[in-house]
């Protein structure tokens, strides 16, 4: 049996949160709060097992408050606000949701707190709070400073300047770092593209994206595509399509 503590400002939120919790079984006890500081009292008080936290609430935000909570809670972000870079609260949590959502959403998200539970799948607190501290940093900035991927139990922050290349497959993307190690991150290649500086990074092949400054030589190869040469001693292909990308190399 779990309990839970719902933390939202608005009134309305919070009672459509504990209707939806009424119809399941396992739901032992629920407690309300208004703003952040209540949340915090009553979760250390109470010792909620799943935490439903409203991003934007008086008092403390959900953001800095989820940092707080009790080490065993599972916490479900609930937000209006998809600009908060609410994706990536993912990875730092049981779920997410954006209002308005449905029922269906809403039983999808508990599942996965109560699977964090049973799995004791919990990250820790102190990592959980450098996140935040980077995303909310993050927010003023065009572009990435530093990548946040999530490993088992922890979420590691890789600065930008560290990367070689990247490669693409799919969902995620493959990040060779000047070391010679890899990791693998959930991101679509496009999708970072678009959050890397374009005077530092050069997409030069549809699964590609290479750091400029590390371009050790170009060769030509078949059908007017090039072999690029890394100072690393990795070699890629720029494709016929992407050349532009490396307009200065070629003059």
């Amino acid at each position: 049996m779990y309990k839970v503590l719902v933390a939202d400002d608005e009134r309305i939120a919070r009672q459509l949160i504990v209707n939806l919790l009424a119809q399941e079984s396992d739901i032992a006890t629920i407690v309300e709060a208004r703003d952040g500081n209540e949340a915090l009292e009553l979760a250390h008080g109470q010792q909620p097992d799943i935490v439903f936290l409203d991003i934007q609430m008086p008092g403390q935000t959900g953001i800095e408050l989820a940092a707080k909570l009790p080490t065993h809670c599972a916490i479900i972000f609930v937000s209006a606000y998809e600009g908060f870079a609410i994706d990536a609260f993912e990875l730092c949590a049981a779920d997410y949701i954006l209002k308005p959502f449905d029922d269906a959403r809403f039983y999808k998200a508990l599942d996965k707190a109560r699977t964090h539970l049973q799995t004791r799948l919990h990250i820790d607190r102190d990592s959980m709070a450098e996140f935040f501290s980077h995303v909310m940093s993050e927010q003023h900035n065009k572009y990435k400073s530093r990548l946040v991927v999530k490993e088992t139990g922890r979420i590691r922050f890789i600065n930008v300047e560290s990367i070689n290349y990247i490669e693409g497959a799919g969902n995620y993307v493959d990040v060779h770092l000047n070391d010679g190690s890899q990791l693998l991150h959930r991101e679509t290649l496009t999708r970072l593209e678009s959050q890397l500086d374009p005077t530092v990074f050069a997409r030069i092949h549809r699964s590609t994206i290479v750091r400029q400054s590390n371009i050790k030589e170009l060769k030509p190869a078949n059908r007017g595509d090039y072999e690029v040469t890394m100072k690393s001693g990795d070699r890629l292909i720029l494709s016929r399509r992407h050349k532009f990308r490396l307009s200065d190399f070629m003059d």
